[in-house]
């Protein structure tokens, strides 16, 4: 009588078996892996109120909030982030996450402040983060503004205004803008020579 005997299993067919048993391992591990980091939330910075370009950043204008961002977390400022001697390269609006982008060193700013009045009064839709122009009617010879006004600053954020007590806002309204150093001398010269200064939301017609 012969015996039977089993054939052997196939060296190879074990080793499919154990590549499975490890894809199985791998995927689980992976979705593990996207569970955990999308719960994963970092501490970064959120604006209190509206800052306007050209101002000081200090902790007190933020509040800490924990976000999940997964890998553009990098891209916001951190609460140990925040340096003295920084400010704003940009509007950061009330409620917005303050990004590394909207920082820059005071001493590499290019951007100053300067209070003007409004001959014009300022409208009700211009506040603290609004972008303007300053329009400029120079005066003619005999002091009267007779001249066509013209742009004055094209690019310009305000950081507060004072309206006047007027109900109609006839005169004495004050705002303070950010503007480019590079503007100052045309701004202070059109204040000294006595022209007539508007603040226009941008888009807006004068």
């Amino acid at each position: 009588m012969h015996r039977f005997v089993r054939p052997r299993r196939a060296v190879w067919g074990d080793a499919r078996f154990l590549i499975g048993i490890a894809l199985v391992l791998l995927s689980i591990g992976g979705v593990w892996a996207v569970v955990s980091s999308a719960g994963a939330t970092t501490p970064i910075l959120q604006a209190n109120r509206t800052i306007g370009r050209g101002e000081a950043l200090t902790s007190d204008d933020f509040q800490v909030v924990e976000v999940g961002l997964g890998g553009v977390t990098s891209r916001y400022v951190a609460p140990q982030d925040l340096q003295p001697g920084r400010i704003a390269s940009k509007t950061v609006s009330a409620g917005e996450l303050l990004a590394h982008a909207a920082v820059e060193d005071v001493d590499a700013g290019r951007t100053t402040t300067v209070v003007v009045e409004s001959g014009t009064g300022i409208p009700a839709d211009v506040g603290a983060g609004s972008d303007v122009e300053l329009w400029a009617a120079p005066p003619s010879d005999d002091g009267s503004v007779q001249e066509p006004p013209r742009i004055l600053v094209a690019d310009a954020t305000v950081t507060s205004v004072t309206k006047s007590a007027s109900v109609l806002a006839s005169g004495g309204s004050t705002v303070e803008v950010v503007i480019e150093r590079a503007d100052v001398a045309a701004v202070l010269g059109a204040i000294t020579g006595g022209s007539v200064l508007a603040v226009v939301p941008i888009g807006a017609t004068p």
